[in-house]
């Protein structure tokens, strides 16, 4: 028996947890749009009717609502109200920056009754991962959707039937999504509706440590390992222009890093691991490249003079999200939601720094929210 058959045996016979409906916190006051924000479309994207959460029929696609702020782990509550043809979705661990049902997870809402669960079907990690029933009712009645996360375990129910039950780690198109992020409603312009939005926030199970989110940060846990680079420090963010690189103190060896990067148009610059803390004149060190220019020899994501990347979705000037996970050999590299780039062949297996590159005069890169986890 695998471990998702298993743990959807174990979920049919014992919830995972009952909470009572005291622990819930309400999302939604019934009124206003409090507490929520409309992404990557119009103002009038979402609004409140009757009490009701309702995605505008013209509100366009890739337009969003997403919650004031992230969750890790959690137990989230609700109700979802179909009539005819409907198609959306509720995102979970959705990134600030970036394409939310590619680096976060997307639990698919349709109407339609498939007697044969599909990755598109209703209650589907959508477009990876079939629902082991679909349960939902569509003649403008109100559903119920609970999703508890506990990382690595992801559990999804509609109407009280157990519609996924997985490792998330066991997924290789999932395991390396994002493990925290918003929460949110997806807009295909059907007239969705959404009410009793209800959470509960589970403890931590991330160990990941945060190299960058000050300026405070950078005298902490960063220098200059080469050449004189021009170093701004902003809020959050960390702009580099002119040449040279900035390293992380500590050594790692293996890892996953992630963070949110940007750039001017055309630009060249790059992250690197295992180094001897000197930049370029590191005896040894691996270079993965970010350099936008698609039909460049080693474009954003490839690991330098080794292997080329698959060009990511990515644009000048627009905070993407990048994540490098090192283990022994192997090397694979996501850009945007995408693995770019799978490498099992590195011959450094030393601990090294990680450092940041600024390439050229009047070229820069910005990076934020820096976060590694030891593996």
């Amino acid at each position: 028996m695998n471990r998702r058959t298993f743990f959807a045996a174990v979920a049919a016979s014992v919830p995972a947890y009952a909470a009572p409906d005291g622990d819930l916190v309400s999302l939604f006051d019934g009124k206003t749009l409090a507490g929520w924000t409309i992404q990557d479309g119009p103002d009038t994207a979402f609004y409140v009717e009757d009490g009701d959460i309702v995605i505008h029929e013209r509100a366009g696609f890739p337009a969003w609502l997403r919650s004031s702020r992230q969750y890790e782990n959690f137990d989230f509550r609700g109700e979802f109200f179909v009539k005819g043809w409907s198609d959306s979705g509720i995102y979970i661990h959705a990134p600030e920056h970036g394409r939310p049902m590619w680096n976060g997870m997307q639990v698919h809402l349709f109407h339609q009754h498939d007697e044969k669960p599909q990755p598109q079907s209703m209650g589907a990690i959508f477009p990876i991962v079939a629902p082991l029933a679909v349960n939902v009712k569509n003649k403008g009645e109100w559903n119920t959707f609970r999703i508890l996360m506990n990382w690595p375990r992801l559990q999804v129910w509609t109407n009280d039937t157990v519609v996924q039950d997985l490792d998330v780690t066991s997924i290789p198109e999932l395991h390396y999504r994002f493990r925290r992020g918003y929460l949110g409603f997806e807009s295909l312009s059907y007239p969705l509706r959404f009410r009793n939005i209800r959470i509960r926030e589970l403890p931590s199970t991330d160990n990941s440590v945060l190299l960058f989110g000050a300026p405070a940060d950078f005298s902490e846990k960063w220098y200059v390992s080469e050449g004189k680079p021009k170093v701004q420090l902003l809020d959050e963010v960390i702009h580099l222009e002119g040449l040279g690189h900035i390293a992380t103190k500590e050594q790692y060896r293996d890892f996953e890093l992630d963070l949110f990067i940007r750039h001017v148009k055309h630009h060249n610059s790059g992250i690197l691991f295992r180094s001897s803390g000197q930049g370029l004149a590191s005896r040894q060190h691996y270079e993965v490249q970010l350099h936008d220019v698609e039909g460049a020899h080693y474009p954003t994501g490839s690991l330098y003079s080794f292997k080329r990347s698959v060009y990511p979705k990515i644009e000048a000037e627009t905070w993407f999200p990048m994540k490098l996970v090192a283990k022994g050999k192997n090397l694979l590299v996501r850009v945007n939601g995408d693995t770019v780039l799978e490498y099992d062949d590195l011959k450094n297996l030393d601990e090294g720094h990680i450092e940041l590159q600024a390439h050229a005069a009047g070229m820069w890169t910005q990076f934020k929210q820096i976060r590694i986890t030891k593996l």
